[in-house]
């Protein structure tokens, strides 16, 4: 990208120097997962195409796939309004969520509990090799 300069100047990111990361799924609009990009993975993502995250629990940058295989392929890359929230456009290969399941908004508010609305569809320790 020519003017990843550019780019960055027009990302707010915040104290910590993260911005949060929506993937939503390019051909059928499914939201998968938010996570946490800075500068640095803000760039390998543009640069090579293949979505890479800040993990802040690890405290190092985490391409999505790198353990389970199950990568995201950039598609396009949008920011809000305000420069403060990213929405990757991704082609998600495989399941999103560290759960097996496709996406990890799985669990919906229903009489004041939460219900599971999608099964999982990878065992997880078969991701993860536990």
């Amino acid at each position: 990208m020519s003017n990843l300069a550019s780019v960055l100047d027009s990302i707010t990111f915040d104290d910590s120097g993260l911005v949060p990361a929506i993937a939503q799924q390019h051909d059928g609009g499914e939201v998968l997962m938010m996570a946490w990009m800075n500068r640095e993975a803000v760039v390998e993502t543009l640069t090579l195409g293949r979505v890479c995250y800040w993990s802040r629990s690890r405290q190092r940058l985490w391409r999505k796939g790198e353990e389970s295989g199950q990568i995201q392929v950039l598609k396009e890359f949008l920011i809000d309004c305000d420069g403060d929230t990213i929405l990757l456009l991704v082609d998600q290969k495989g399941v999103a969520c560290h759960t097996g399941r496709r996406s990890c908004f799985y669990r919906a508010a229903l009489d004041s509990t939460f219900i599971t609305i999608a099964g999982v569809l990878q065992d997880p320790a078969g991701l993860y090799g536990q």
